[in-house]
């Protein structure tokens, strides 16, 4: 099992999501996917990838998972391994454009 660690950016954005309850079913599947994530970052339903374009705060490889998949601006969860062994930190949850 992993452990997730939140950039403050990830936390209010998970703040933001929990308190908009017009947003509640994609809050789930955020948390149905960090789950995922936890047991297994290669989750098939995870569709995990690295996302070239962005590098970590000291040079890390960031991935993309999807939280959502065939819906409209569905919630994608951008994240690196560390700083430690068995941690994943997550740096921005947000809709895919």
């Amino acid at each position: 099992m992993f452990e997730l660690h939140f950039s403050r950016e990830a936390k209010n954005q998970l703040k933001n999501l929990k308190e908009d309850k017009g947003l509640a079913k994609r809050y789930k599947a955020v948390g149905e996917a960090f789950g995922k994530l936890q047991s297994n970052p290669r989750h098939p339903g995870l569709q995990t990838h690295e996302y070239q374009s962005l590098q970590g705060p000291n040079g890390e490889k960031i991935f993309e998972a999807y939280a959502e998949q065939n819906t409209p601006a569905a919630y994608r969860i951008f994240f690196h391994y560390g700083p430690d062994k068995g941690v994943i930190s997550i740096i921005s949850i947000r809709p895919h454009p």
